[in-house]
């Protein structure tokens, strides 16, 4: 008789129950939460603010480089962050160290909706001080392409067998950053900001 295989039991983050649920997300969760509210900022680029589709496509594309400037200051300055208090290491803990103790968890390797929502809300309040008015959804919507790439990119590193070229890449450098000793390799979707901030090993 064959033995079966034990269930994954994933870190307890939350003593409150539905606290705990909500850290839990299905892969495909957040292209079903962002994937409308992309489509809409599309349309209002095209429909309100009067952008033709090389300008939609123009400053779409900044807002997915900006993303993954963004992803790397979050995973090296926030996710890292050296906490002393009893509180700031439980923060790191909760928002990545969890995945640096389990990293093969399915259900928390895409951000919780919960969380997303509000960060992504301040995010859009604060690059629309700097962004003009008619430029800020193409923008946004770019942005959001930028994070849900970089999810999926994450997802798969753990979970798929590349084969692709640039896929196989990918998911090796994030491989390191987990299990080589080695600080640094904080770009998930590009080594981009690794390299031009020095934090790409290379030996």
């Amino acid at each position: 008789m064959q033995s079966q295989k034990a269930p994954h039991q994933s870190i307890r983050l939350f003593e409150n129950d539905l606290l705990e649920r909500l850290s839990h997300v299905h892969p495909i969760t957040p292209l079903l939460v962002w994937s409308p509210v992309a489509a809409w900022l599309f349309w209002r680029a095209f429909a309100v603010d009067g952008l033709g589709v090389p300008g939609v496509v123009a400053v779409a594309f900044a807002g997915v480089f900006v993303w993954t400037l963004v992803e790397y200051i979050f995973h090296r300055f926030l996710f890292h962050y050296p906490a002393k208090s009893k509180a700031g290491k439980w923060l790191v803990f909760l928002f990545h160290g969890n995945h640096h103790d389990d990293p093969m968890d399915k259900t928390r390797l895409v951000f919780p909706p919960a969380g997303a929502i509000p960060i992504m809300a301040l995010l859009y309040l604060l690059f629309s001080l700097v962004i003009p008015a008619h430029l800020i959804a193409a923008f946004m919507a770019g942005f959001i392409v930028g994070y849900l790439m970089y999810d999926y990119i994450h997802y798969a590193t753990h979970h798929f067998h590349m084969r692709n070229r640039l896929a196989k890449f990918l998911k090796h450098y994030h491989l390191r950053h987990h299990f080589s000793r080695q600080v640094g390799r904080y770009g998930v979707s590009s080594p981009l900001w690794d390299a031009v901030f020095g934090t790409w090993p290379r030996r």
